[in-house]
């Protein structure tokens, strides 16, 4: 009788430990996001504000302004409530209007939107530009363009590479309910701050990364590429696509401002990816290009709107 009650407790131990070694934490996110409308093109799907011709157009928006308290109190929308990145979604929790997010440049503001998005704040919005074209005085974007590509050996109009079918990465959660994982995945990505890459640093050392540039098809080849960049878009996962990226790589994603590739980048990040925004995009580049339409930063777009100082 003994060993009759022995073995059926082994039996029940060893089955317990095999399910904890096959649970899959990325695939349940995966099919709750998809479950709760969270693939790639809700979260940027109208996810920016494009700066105003008045101060009373964000009268209707419970704006948070990521900058250090420094920046902050130099200058900043009537009304804002400043917080750090790492904090956002305790401010969110307080706002009774759709957040508008802040900060210098707008690449920052929509990767917290992202992150604002796949926790429940699905109306949340970043200010496209950031204070930079709200006041020539934040302006930051002027010095941060130019057109490092030109006549680069890395930079060339190739097609684009096929794209192979990857493994998704693997990570550890301490729950098993999709939400309770994408909110612990989204409170890393916040812990861990926002992560960046130059141009610089992606155009000469092209083989350090996996590239995306997220741009149409007419766009790649116009503007041209950084050499061996790969063109997924869109990239969602109810369609597999982001099973094109090699989790085994730094991903890196680029697109016209950088604002699109920050919001790409934490949504990654949430996936498990270890993903980093080239920071200004084809701004910094390739400014120079004649393939422009939209979206280039020039001096002569900064509005010059009012602001207030002091906390």
């Amino acid at each position: 009788m003994v060993i009759l009650l022995v073995v059926p407790a082994f039996v029940m131990t060893g089955c317990k430990k095999d399910d904890e070694e096959t649970f899959d934490a990325q695939q349940v996110l995966v099919d709750y996001m998809i479950s709760q409308d969270l693939d790639l093109n809700k979260i940027i799907g109208g996810f920016v504000m494009d700066t105003p011709d008045d101060v009373s157009a964000v009268a209707s928006k419970y704006i948070i302004d990521i900058r250090t308290a420094d920046e902050f109190a130099a200058g900043h929308i009537v009304d804002a409530h400043r917080v750090d990145l790492a904090n956002i979604l305790t401010e969110a929790a307080k706002a009774n209007k759709p957040i508008l997010v802040v900060c210098k440049s707008g690449q920052t503001a929509t990767h917290a939107v992202a992150l604002l998005r796949m926790s429940g704040y699905t109306d949340a919005q970043a200010l496209k530009w950031g204070m930079s074209r709200w006041n020539a005085a934040f302006d930051i974007w002027s010095n941060n363009i130019g057109s490092i590509a030109a006549g680069h050996a890395n930079w060339n109009s190739d097609a684009a590479p096929n794209t192979l079918i990857y493994e998704s990465p693997n990570f550890s959660s301490s729950v098993t309910d999709g939400a309770g994982i994408l909110a612990e995945r989204v409170a890393k990505v916040l812990a861990d701050g926002f992560k960046t890459t130059t141009p610089t640093d992606v155009l000469n050392n092209p083989g350090n990364y996996y590239i995306n540039n997220y741009f149409s098809e007419g766009d790649y080849a116009g503007f041209g590429h950084i050499k061996g960049a790969y063109r997924i878009n869109p990239m969602l996962l109810g369609e597999g696509q982001v099973n094109y990226l090699d989790a085994s790589k730094k991903i890196t994603t680029y697109c016209y401002t950088g604002q699109t590739s920050a919001a790409i980048t934490a949504w990654l990040r949430v996936l498990g990816y270890d993903a980093v925004s080239m920071m200004w995009g084809m701004n910094n580049l390739y400014n120079s290009s004649t393939h422009w339409t939209s979206n280039k930063w020039s001096s002569g777009m900064v509005k010059n709107l009012p602001y207030v100082t002091g906390n």
